[in-house]
């Protein structure tokens, strides 16, 4: 007999929680996980076989019918109508960072907590020397800094199984999907590319095959044949592809802000402590002429690749700096973020540069384009060294 097993991520709300414990400073209220496997439901059966059949059969006609498809996270949120994080603004020179940075904004937004708070690990942001660390929040954070607690689930029915499980109880599942069925991606990578990425499941009807989630920098819906194509319904279970996922779980109190503010300032000390030991932007600064000389070999596609990896990456990730010193303080901190701000717009205005040299093949103006950032690093980390380090 053998056993397949994946890893899940679901947000468990705490079990007394309710619409007034939730907080008043995101969009939407969570709900209680109790409220929904206690009235006559049971929990997931086991299935009839070491390997679950998908979902249509009669095994899985059980879970469907033990779980409301209505049943939300957050009950409010609407894709028509959501509006989303000011860190998501269409004003920002990245509006989106990275699809896991993206997520948790929006999810905490909605929980009723300051995702600001979570930013100090920007700091850490390294030149791998063929691109810049993908930056995501360290889980241990979000545990000290709201309560929010991330595990792993492990997987051993249908993924849609397991998040009907996981909604009726309240939780939140971040699951990896493939971007080519994500409507939302459009012009991107939907129905053109296959790529990973991670979405916050809020709602999920598989009888009607609708899901509605979090991704990037919203809140979207999807139907029909995307369902079918995120949950791989046309490849046999024991052939699918097996998804990252995890589960949060949230808790009944929400700290105040002024609580937020005080961890995330010690935070932001031991994360300057961990900061690279050498001016990434300088390390990049000197490869960045050759490497583009051999990005300008391999095309158009492999450019926008390269430039996600490399510039959008530092940029992003230092506007987000930006913005968490001065959430923080923006008077202590003026200096501060405002360098950051400065390699943030670098990058913007090196992406151009890039693309520009890419099609004329001359690569004279990249030899300077980033000497604005290198020095802008150092300025961020001799003034924090002397703050709070």
């Amino acid at each position: 007999m053998s056993f397949l097993f994946t890893h899940v991520t679901v947000v468990r709300i705490g079990g007394n929680q309710s619409p007034s414990t939730a907080g008043t400073g995101g969009m939407f209220s969570t709900v209680d996980s109790g409220d929904h496997l206690e009235s006559g439901a049971q929990a997931n059966p086991a299935p009839n076989s070491s390997r679950p059949s998908g979902w249509g059969s009669a095994g899985d006609a059980n879970l469907s019918r033990m779980i409301d498809p209505g049943v939300a996270v957050f009950p409010q949120a609407q894709p028509s109508g959501y509006v989303p994080h000011r860190l998501h603004s269409p004003e920002r020179a990245w509006p989106q960072t990275n699809c896991y940075v993206d997520l948790w904004i929006e999810a905490l937004w909605s929980l009723g907590v300051a995702p600001e708070a979570m930013l100090g690990f920007t700091l850490t942001q390294d030149f791998e020397g063929d691109q810049f660390t993908f930056f995501k929040v360290p889980l241990e954070d979000l545990e000290r800094l709201y309560g929010v607690v991330v595990t792993e689930l492990a997987l051993y029915d249908t993924v849609e199984a397991h998040v009907l499980t996981q909604l009726g109880r309240g939780r939140l599942c971040l699951v990896e999907m493939d971007s080519f069925y994500l409507p939302d991606t459009a012009g991107v990578t939907y129905g053109i590319e296959h790529g990973k990425t991670t979405v916050g499941i809020n709602r999920l009807d598989p009888v009607a095959k609708t899901m509605e989630y979090f991704h990037n920098d919203s809140y979207f819906a999807l139907s029909g044949a995307d369902y079918e194509g995120v949950f791989q319904h046309a490849t046999e279970f024991g052939l699918r592809w097996i998804p990252y996922t995890e589960f949060a779980k949230l808790p009944d109190v929400l700290p105040s802000e002024d609580a937020q503010r005080g961890v995330a300032r010690d935070l932001l000390s031991q994360h300057l402590t961990r900061r690279p030991q050498t001016n990434p932007l300088a390390t990049f600064h000197a490869a960045f002429p050759t490497q583009v000389e051999h990005v300008a070999e391999r095309g158009l596609d492999f450019f926008h690749l390269y430039a996600f990896n490399t510039v959008r990456q530092f940029g992003a990730n230092f506007e987000l700096l930006s913005s968490h010193l001065t959430w923080l303080d923006a008077a202590e901190f003026a200096e501060e973020a405002a360098a950051a701000k400065t390699i943030c717009d670098n990058a913007k205005t090196t992406q151009f540069t890039l693309a520009r040299a890419v099609a004329r093949r001359r690569f004279d103006s990249l030899a300077t384009a980033l000497e604005p950032s290198v020095a802008a690093w150092e300025a961020i980390m001799t003034g924090l060294t002397s703050k709070v380090g």
